[in-house]
């Protein structure tokens, strides 16, 4: 926001320089990004008169004047303006001068052979403008008579007299964005007196049936003011006022346009004036209908921006007989919009809730400064009191009388000022010791009373248990809510930097959390084994089961957490395959989120997608692809595992719909799910128009981290490799197709404890010979001991125990 000093001292009567000042508020939490100093824009320039003016003998387009600026002798100034002409006031840059906006120090010349001793100013060459078609004229009407002044200095008749700090303030300090909430928190910094505006306020005003104010939509606008004026005349702000709305950023427009504006910056209450008589003509009635609700789908509205706007159910409207006039609390109607002919207006003041602004703004994509003040929150206390302010500035300037006003408020309570408990002891705690001397005292009682009050709160007495109630005034209502924010903000104004530096005696190396540690060290397993790390975002496309919406998104397609990561990395590898890379190898760790009958859940998953060639050379295959196959990429997930030291079993499983229901595999984990392993259904791969088979691994990063930490716990011991041969034997049997080879293996391993080693499938059939319903499977089995050679007499009982074991669980049919 852009602050006049000169508007501002009116208010506060502070003698601070721009630079101290700026510094202040910048310590206090709103930083000045830039310290305009205006008065150097036209130092040098006075008002001067054109006496005469002649034709250049040498150039079509420049004339010779002869300027009076009080000297003894006129100047002779050489100027290519199409407006300039005799008898008028005008900004002359004498000799000497320097103008910082065009980068121009004004000197002796000769133009087309004529001397020029001088420049006469256009507004953008005092920088007041970006363009300007012609030199700048004083308007002797406007300024007086007395105040064109030969000689004089011009930046008093300019508002070049000044500077403008351009600050900002963070998103919870809505009062910061007027000009009366920066005034009072330079009061708070400084200890000087505040002056608000003097308003005179009217006794209750008529209320006729001219005008009813009707609130459909009571909690996003639970109070609307609407005022009838008549006989105004619409015209030129005086200078004052346009002035301080330039240094504001703000383009004048008309008198009642720059009252609200003002109005606006002044107060940080956004007001909106209408055309009372384009309502009549667009209505048709003589009596006046206002109405605030929320606009109904394919309604339209032309702002005042020209824009015709297709209406939202988000978007909150004001309504004349039910007719959308404007978009509530951030743009008005083309329609009703104030014009040259004007004569009678409606003034609307309203307090709009700022969720529902927020919605309405972002549904069509404008930001505006009503919206802007609106979204962060507008005191509703003094609004009646802006509204009179903005009559008050309307009489004044434009002659108009206030005939009818119309109040809606169905505020249950009004906006009670908040009251909050605050703990002496609590506040030292938090702060600690401050500067006092060589030594730090601890904030007493009197600094505590003396910075709140200086903020506008009220506090009781201090209890014997040193508490006070703070009453916290109904401007900060929004900002000040906790016992913490109140400490908060007795060490903002304190100043920061007269708290004592206190450091820790000792400092600790840092270190990770066990989590992180195995974190990173999953992510170079997944690397090691040839898999690239991907990143998606959380938020994703609605629709699913179990899916967690937002009810405020920022878009349509991404308004709902992702409930597993195969989504994305579907994506992905879809992706990959268009662009012409191939097949992907990839994995990523990330939050999945979830709803049921428990409530909402989240937590971390692994999750991963293997396809495509993976290999290079393939002019060793006449340039052809060889997918991936199955069991091509369980190798790559066992690898994984192996590199972390686990042991995962492998179980059917066909749960997931996505997946292929015959190549998809359960992951077990020391008796807990890890996850689910298998190929991407083959009707899904069609309907996404995947070419290359896709293989998808998502496993639960809580149960495998609680592996490794609990491994890592055990601690890894090195076991020497024994010296002694092993002795291989082979075991073929039919067995049931339903049968899982690892519980088989399982099986095998437990019975030939403690010298069967290794327990590997090397082969299985299925077809001639083999019973219908069983296949043929084959394993080789190795035994060892650590301090001999096995002999058969130790290999054959053992074996015998497999066998039997097999036979009596799984009803085996032994081959071998």
């Amino acid at each position: 926001m852009r602050i006049s000093l000169n508007w501002l001292r009116e208010l506060v009567a502070t003698d601070l320089a721009a630079d101290d000042l700026g510094h202040r508020l910048t310590m206090a939490g709103f930083e000045v990004e830039e310290i305009e100093d205006r008065r150097t824009w036209a130092d040098g320039v006075v008002v001067g008169k054109v006496v005469d003016r002649q034709p250049h003998p040498n150039a079509d387009r420049l004339s010779v004047c002869q300027v009076d600026i009080g000297a003894e002798a006129l100047l002779t100034i050489v100027c290519g303006a199409p407006n300039v002409r005799a008898d008028i006031f005008v900004a002359v840059a004498t000799l000497g001068t320097y103008l910082p906006i065009p980068d121009l120090k004004l000197k002796k010349t000769k133009l087309r052979g004529i001397k020029s001793e001088g420049m006469i100013c256009s507004l953008a060459e005092l920088g007041l403008r970006k363009e300007s078609e012609g030199i700048h004229i004083f308007d002797a009407a406007v300024h007086g008579v007395a105040a064109l002044t030969l000689g004089a200095d011009v930046r008093p008749l300019l508002g070049l007299n000044d500077v403008v700090l351009d600050l900002s303030s963070t998103a919870n300090r809505a009062d910061a964005l007027s000009l009366i909430g920066i005034a009072r928190e330079v009061k708070a910094l400084t200890s000087v007196a505040l002056t608000l505006p003097s308003v005179t306020v009217a006794a209750d005003l008529p209320q006729t049936s001219a005008l009813t104010v009707s609130l459909a939509a009571q909690t996003a606008c639970p109070l609307y003011i609407g005022t009838m004026i008549e006989g105004v005349t619409i015209a030129p702000s005086p200078p004052w006022l346009r002035q301080r709305l330039e240094a504001s950023g703000i383009r004048p427009i008309n008198n009642v346009v720059d009252i609200t504006n003002y109005v606006l910056l002044e107060w940080g209450q956004p007001l909106h004036a209408f055309d009372r008589d384009r309502f009549q003509s667009l209505t048709g009635h003589q009596d006046l209908t206002l109405g605030v609700r929320f606009a109904a789908e394919k309604e339209t509205l032309t702002t005042l921006d020209g824009q015709e706007r297709q209406l939202h159910s988000q978007n909150l409207v004001i309504t004349a007989q039910d007719h959308p006039i404007a978009l509530a609390g951030v743009m008005g109607g083309e329609t009703t919009e104030v014009h040259d002919g004007t004569q009678n207006l409606l003034l609307e003041a309203a307090w709009f809730d700022s969720v529902a602004i927020r919605r309405s703004a972002r549904a069509q994509g404008l930001r505006t400064e009503a919206s802007t003040r609106y979204e962060r929150g507008v005191n509703a206390v003094e609004l009646p009191l802006a509204c009179q302010r903005a009559l008050d500035l309307i009489q004044q300037l434009t002659g108009g009388t206030v005939v009818t006003q119309s109040i809606a408020d169905q505020r249950s309570t009004g906006t009670p000022s908040p009251v909050i408990d605050l703990r002496l002891d609590r506040l030292q705690q938090v702060l600690g010791t401050v500067e006092s001397g060589d030594i730090g005292r601890l904030l007493e009682a009197a600094d505590v009373e003396r910075v709140l009050t200086a903020l506008g709160c009220h506090l009781g007495p201090l209890s014997p248990e040193g508490t006070w109630t703070v009453t916290v005034p109904p401007y900060r209502y929004r900002d000040l809510e906790r016992e913490i924010d109140l400490i908060e903000e007795v060490a903002r104004l304190y100043g920061y930097d007269n708290f004592c530096d206190t450091l820790p005696s000792q400092g600790e190396l840092g270190y990770l959390p066990e989590d992180q540690v195995w974190t990173r060290r999953i992510r170079e397993a997944c690397r090691a084994v040839g898999l690239t790390e991907l990143m998606h975002y959380s938020l994703v496309k609605p629709g699913l089961d179990r899916q967690i919406t937002l009810s405020n998104p920022l878009f349509a397609e991404y308004s709902a957490l992702r409930s597993d990561l195969i989504p994305g990395l579907l994506d992905a590898f879809q992706y990959n395959l268009e662009q012409g890379n191939g097949g992907l190898q990839g994995f990523e760790i990330g939050r999945v989120f979830w709803t049921d009958e428990e409530g909402l859940g989240e937590n971390d998953c692994l999750g991963g997608i293997l396809g495509g060639d993976p290999s290079q050379g393939r002019w060793l295959r006449s340039g052809r692809e060889q997918p991936l196959t199955w069991y091509e990429a369980k190798g790559c997930l066992d690898s994984l595992f192996q590199r972390l030291g686990l042991g995962v079993e492998y179980r059917p499983d066909r749960r997931d719909q996505r997946l292929h229901p015959g190549r998809t595999a359960s992951l077990w984990l020391q008796g807990d799910r890890l996850g689910t392993f298998g190929q991407l259904h083959p009707q899904l791969a069609q309907e996404r128009g995947l070419t290359a088979t896709a293989y998808i691994f998502q496993l639960d990063l809580d149960v495998l981290l609680d592996a490794l930490i609990t491994l890592d716990e055990g601690g890894i011991h090195f076991q020497p490799f024994s010296t002694f041969p092993a002795a291989d034997r082979d075991l073929a049997f039919f067995v049931p197709t339903a049968v899982a080879v690892a519980d088989l293996e399982r099986s095998m391993r437990k019975a030939g404890r403690p010298l069967l080693q290794g327990v590997e499938l090397f082969d299985q059939y299925q077809g001639d010979s083999v019973p219908e319903g069983q296949r043929s499977l084959a394993f080789r089995l190795v035994y060892r001991a650590d301090d001999r050679t096995l002999t058969d007499g130790d290999v054959d009982p053992i074996h015998q125990q497999v066998r039997d074991a097999l036979a009596e669980k799984f009803q085996v049919t032994l081959r071998s």
